[in-house]
């Protein structure tokens, strides 16, 4: 369940209030142990997400940022010209130490009754908060530079490609089961612009982990996908995230059945009496066909969401009868499943 351990959970409140610094909840070994196994104490979930964020990576390559309590993510020096580029430097795996020891020793606690989950930002996403300074909601600085400096961000972008490639490699190296690459703000460009600012790297990170470590799985998620399906595929990851603005049967009748999907039950749903929210999971399970299908929601769980609505998600997944979902709706629409 994406964004599973954090906000949520009064047990995270708790600990949050002892330690209120965020990266230092995220850079701390045995605080990102503890947060992550809190949602698999919980609940049991079939994978458990390290506790990190996609920003965690920029001072090991040369960009430093802050955490602010109202803005969030702060980087004080922009990266907008030739000469701010010079600050950048290949990743040193070292200052990221602690995200290898917490992956070790997540393996050692889940063992092989779940799967251990990593993730990194792709290079566009990541770009935004480095060239705009942090969060936006117009994009106007980037999507400008696109066509006032496109050698600056080009430069900039295959260095993100290269660094995050090598931190996705060790990650999985380190005890990764399998990887997610967020492209969040990818669906802020128009189609045509994220295929040529954001599919070519991501497709790099691909090919470099692909070479590196063949079996690891990879899933591509991006906000706001609805347009870009199709073009995600490309890309040549394993599975693709679905967000919640797009219907399973619909998304599955785009990809085919060759491709793992993600997803897709929206976060609000979890607000909802519980008799819906079942309803929901069995409506997009069934949607989703019987293969290649990673039940989800469709973006992070949203702060305030009641633990037991949490709980209901999980127990409703393991209860589901397959023979019986795909028995009857293949007799309502035979046409639903490859």
């Amino acid at each position: 369940m994406m964004r599973q351990a954090g906000r949520y959970m009064a047990v995270y409140k708790k600990l949050a209030e002892k330690y209120p610094s965020f990266r230092e909840r995220s850079e701390t070994t045995d605080l990102i142990v503890e947060i992550s196994l809190q949602p698999w104490n919980a609940f049991r979930p079939d994978g458990v997400i390290i506790f990190s964020d996609i920003l965690t990576p920029l001072p090991a390559f040369g960009v430093d940022f802050d955490i602010e309590e109202v803005r969030g993510p702060v980087i004080h020096s922009p990266i907008r010209s030739e000469e701010g580029l010079k600050v950048l430097h290949p990743i040193d795996l070292d200052r990221l130490k602690f995200v290898g020891d917490s992956l070790k020793i997540l393996r050692q606690e889940v063992g092989g009754r779940a799967a251990v989950l990593g993730f990194v930002g792709a290079p566009w996403t990541i770009a935004t908060y480095i060239v705009e300074g942090g969060t936006t909601r117009t994009y106007t600085t980037i999507k400008s530079m696109c066509h006032t400096a496109p050698h600056v961000l080009r430069t900039l972008l295959s260095h993100l490609t290269q660094a995050i490639a090598d931190y996705v490699i060790f990650q999985v190296e380190s005890g990764a089961h399998c990887i997610q690459i967020f492209d969040s703000w990818g669906g802020q460009l128009p189609p045509e612009m994220w295929e040529r600012w954001s599919k070519p790297y991501i497709k790099e990170i691909v090919n470099l982990v692909k070479k590196k470590c063949p079996g690891v799985p990879i899933v591509l998620y991006i906000n706001g996908n609805g347009g870009l399906l199709e073009r995600m595929k490309d890309t040549g990851v394993d599975v693709i995230g679905l967000d919640w603005t797009v219907d399973m049967a619909d998304g599955r009748r785009r990809l085919g059945s060759g491709i793992g999907v993600q997803g897709n039950v929206d976060p609000a749903y979890l607000f909802s009496p519980l008799d819906a929210l079942t309803e929901e999971i069995q409506r997009v399970v069934r949607c989703a066909g019987p293969r290649r299908h990673i039940l989800n929601l469709g973006h992070g769980v949203l702060v305030g969401t009641p633990e037991e609505a949490v709980a209901h998600f999980f127990e409703v997944a393991r209860s589901l009868q397959f023979d019986t979902l795909f028995q009857n709706n293949t007799a309502k629409d035979p046409n639903l499943v490859t």
